[in-house]
């Protein structure tokens, strides 16, 4: 028991690592260009984003920009309004590829992110980086693909119910201070390092802080300005640029 116990306190540090690198550098950096990484931080974030989630950065980037496009409406691929919450909150994965293999989304929202060799070696290869990722973990635990398999479920599990939630949850449910249906659940911010403030991502796509107001945690907020100490990386906005139209709406709420 005390080692099934420590597997999944694994598979959950894993999973927050994946939050962290999926709203740090797959959102923040690469999506709304918020953030501006260094050569080695960045090759860090490919790297590491390729073995805990075996995402192609420019196929999330290009299923995100889509999302922003067309947010609510038709088109969207991932909006509970159209979807439905179960589809969007069980589903979501489902939806995400759909998009991406739809012969369009990807070329058309992600043409800054042209592959290079990197990606021709290594990051467009999922399945190999998730294989090295659980290869790490059947080290970490000593050659117990027991152990290794239960973090690794763990892992992936609590990372898709998360990322759904950003979907799902943040479109249906909480507070909202700017116009659409994008809410901030901060319960939601704590599990997914800041993405539940979506009504305020919505509001300022290109800040790079996801807290706007007195109450509001962006846990990812404190790694970016810990990077930024050590110039590791720029941020394009000091401070939050609300649309016009959006702070209209957040002063008569």
């Amino acid at each position: 028991m005390p080692g099934i116990l420590l597997a999944v306190i694994v598979g959950l540090a894993v999973c927050q690592v994946a939050i962290f690198l999926t709203t740090i550098f797959l959102h923040r950096t690469l999506s709304h260009r918020a953030i501006t990484m260094s050569p080695g931080l960045r090759l860090a974030c490919r790297f590491l984003t390729w073995i805990t989630t075996g995402i192609e950065p420019r196929q999330w980037v290009a299923v995100h920009r889509r999302h922003h496009a067309f947010t609510d409406v038709e088109g969207d691929p991932h909006s509970p309004l159209l979807e439905g919450f179960a589809a969007v909150q069980i589903g979501n994965v489902v939806l995400y590829r759909r998009t991406v293999r739809d012969g369009v989304t990807v070329d058309k929202y992600a043409k800054d992110l042209a592959p290079d060799r990197w990606d021709r070696v290594l990051f467009d290869h999922g399945l190999v980086g998730l294989g090295v990722g659980i290869g790490i973990l059947y080290l970490v635990f000593w050659g117990n693909w027991e152990l290794a398999a239960i973090a690794a479920g763990t892992h992936v599990v609590t990372y898709l119910a998360l990322n759904s939630a950003v979907n799902a949850v943040g479109h249906r449910f909480g507070r909202r201070p700017f116009e659409g249906f994008a809410a901030n659940t901060q319960w939601l911010a704590w599990l997914t390092a800041g993405e539940g403030l979506h009504s305020n991502h919505h509001a300022a796509p290109t800040s790079a802080r996801l807290a706007f107001h007195r109450g509001e945690i962006d846990p990812a907020w404190w790694l970016i300005a810990l990077a930024r100490r050590f110039r590791w990386l720029t941020v394009r906005h000091q401070e939050p640029r609300v649309a016009t139209r959006a702070r209209r709406v957040a002063q008569t709420v």
